[in-house]
Order: C-alpha cells, then sequence, then structure tokens
C-alpha cells in the first residue's frame, strides 16, 4: 500500500494546481463580468482642441454614464499620433485603457512609419468606428473655378504653378490630393504646414496656397463667409449645411466617399467578453440624440460598424488602401 503514496502525492498536487486554476478563471470571469469596477482611461493621441478630442470628449459623459465608471480622456501627443498608439497597445489588456484611432493613426502611419514597433491591424483590436468628418476640397476665391471639372481644367492650363496646402507630409489631406492628381494627370506643388489643419487653412485664406483637402469642420465657417469656395464633399452624401456642394463621387470621383474616420480600440489580448461590452456601449453612447447632434453641430457624421469584426476588416482594406497611394507617391516621412 505504501508503494502507492507517491502516486497520491502527485495526485493531490495536481488537483491542487486544477484548484488553483479554477479559483483565478472564476475570478476572471467574475472581473469580467462585472466590468468596469474603476475608470477607464481613452487614450486621444492628439492635442486637445483637434478633431479627435472633440470626438473623444463628446463621447466622454455619455460613455461614462453607460459603463457606470468615469471615463477619463488621456491627450499623448506627438509623432504624427504614434506616440499616443503605442502607449495604448502597451496597455493591460484588461478594458481598462481604449484609444480613440483616426484615419492617419491607424491606416495611413502604417505605411509611412514602417519601422514603427506598433502595428495597429494586430497589436489593437478593433471595436467600432464612431464617426466620419466628411473633407472638402476648398479653394481660394481668386481661382475662377465653380466646379471640379472646371478645376482640372485650370490646373491643366496652369500645370505645376498651384500649390496645394496640408497639415504634414503624409497627411490624409496630402494623400487626398496626391490621388487626385494621379487620377486627373495633373500636376502641383505641395505646401505642408505643422500644427494641425489651422496653419494650412490660415495659409489657403491668405492665399500662400490655392486649394487643398481640408475636413469640412475646419472650412465650413469660411465657406459659409465667402472666404473659401468649397467644391466638393468627401463623404457618401451631401452634407445639409452647404447642400449645394455635391460629394466627390458626384463630381466623378466614385472612390472618395470616407472622410477621416475614426474608431475605438483596446489592446490585443482584452477579453472578448469585454470587447463585446464595450461595442454595446459604443454602440449605444453614439445612438444617443444628444451625442447626435453635439457632433452634427461641428459637421461630424455619426458611423457605426455592425461588429468589431467588421471593423476590423475595413480598417485592414483602408490600410491597403493608403499604403498603395503612399507607395505610389513615393512618400515618406518627414
Amino acid at each position: 500500500m505504501f508503494a502507492h503514496r507517491p502516486d497520491l502525492r502527485r495526485i493531490a498536487r495536481a488537483l491542487s494546481v486544477i484548484i488553483a486554476f479554477a479559483a483565478v478563471a472564476a475570478t476572471d470571469v467574475r472581473a469580467q463580468t462585472d466590468y468596469p469596477q474603476r475608470p477607464v482611461r481613452m487614450v486621444v493621441p492628439f492635442a486637445p482642441g483637434g478633431a479627435s478630442d472633440f470626438v473623444g470628449r463628446i463621447m466622454q459623459a455619455r460613455m461614462s454614464e453607460v459603463l457606470g465608471q468615469q471615463v477619463v480622456i488621456d491627450n499623448r501627443t506627438g509623432a504624427a499620433g504614434n506616440i499616443g498608439v503605442e502607449v495604448a497597445a502597451r496597455a493591460s489588456p484588461d478594458g481598462y485603457t481604449a484609444l480613440l484611432g483616426n484615419i492617419g493613426t491607424m491606416a495611413i502611419n502604417p505605411g509611412l512609419y514602417l519601422k514603427f514597433p506598433v502595428k495597429p491591424t494586430t497589436d489593437l483590436i478593433a471595436i467600432s468606428q464612431v464617426v466620419d468628418v466628411p473633407g472638402s476640397l476648398v479653394v481660394h476665391p481668386s481661382l475662377p473655378v465653380n466646379t471640379v471639372k472646371e478645376l482640372i481644367d485650370y490646373i491643366k492650363a496652369h500645370q505645376g504653378q498651384l500649390n496645394f496646402g496640408s497639415p504634414g507630409t503624409g497627411s490624409a489631406n496630402q494623400l487626398e490630393m496626391e490621388s487626385f492628381m494621379r487620377a486627373t494627370g495633373t500636376k502641383m506643388t505641395h505646401i505642408p504646414y505643422k500644427g494641425g489643419a489651422g496653419p494650412a487653412a490660415i495659409a489657403l485664406l491668405g492665399n500662400e496656397v490655392q486649394l487643398m483637402f481640408v475636413t469640412l469642420s475646419s472650412s465650413i465657417t469660411f465657406v459659409k463667409q465667402g472666404r473659401l469656395r468649397a467644391l466638393g464633399i468627401v463623404a457618401p452624401k451631401r452634407v445639409a449645411a452647404i447642400a449645394d456642394v455635391p460629394t466627390m463621387a458626384e463630381a466623378g470621383f466614385p472612390s472618395m466617399t470616407v472622410g477621416s474616420w475614426q474608431g475605438v480600440f483596446v489592446p490585443k489580448g482584452t477579453p472578448q467578453p469585454i470587447v463585446n461590452k464595450l461595442f454595446k456601449v459604443v454602440t449605444t453612447v453614439m445612438d444617443d440624440a444628444n451625442v447626435k447632434k453635439r457632433l452634427a453641430d461641428g459637421g461630424v457624421e455619426t458611423v457605426l460598424s455592425k461588429s468589431p469584426e467588421a471593423f476590423s476588416e475595413f480598417v485592414k482594406a483602408e490600410n491597403a488602401r493608403w499604403g498603395k497611394v503612399i507607395s505610389d507617391a513615393g512618400i515618406k516621412p518627414e
């Protein structure tokens, strides 16, 4: 009988390990079920006052209500948004850190900063798109054009003589214009500015540059004042505030229907129950009438994904789309 005691000891040790794992698993399940139990941080990879911060702070109050815990905005600026993305990707995958990523950080930067250690499509889990900020093709009023076709004809008659502005090399604004030039066989000089769309818009107002693609929220006031002229809207449909301006698709550019989208992400490894809960929370928040109104007043359209998987596929497609534009145009980071 004593010969079997070592086997009994091994069985006892195995049972203790199983019990320990079961206890940890039970604790993990309870933590996910009771999530969240403390404030949730939302990393915004841009400075206060910009489009991402605007969206994040409108989401913040309602999201805090729905979650039952305070949502804290954490602005982590620098390196074209890459610093904030890395902060979020390296955070503990427990649902207490989320990222408000956008077209630049999640779809353009991966094709521009090839050595950047974080890969948005693999190091972060896509939860849902939340908004699309329509873009606008605007020109200085001194240009004798009123339609996209007239603009193309004018540029061709003055090849290489016009300047277009952007918030910087590799920005969505520049890439949109690069696509436009390739599609139309036109040539212009790129003048990059730093500090967001503001400096580039000011340069356009002063006729330092003659045209640019810029978010509608940054141009609509000047368009209404007659200080800029809008020729096209980068969005699936016209914008009610300037309903007489056609979409770029209507003007003959069917691929230009997606503006500066933004969406919510969490670190890779975040448990699926938390991912599912955050998707439901985000859907509830963005369906709120007050949230929609406040966003619309700022020229921002609410857009929700059908599922985290659908948003993930969208982000992958956007990476492929903008990666090709960057490669074809030979754009390198500054």
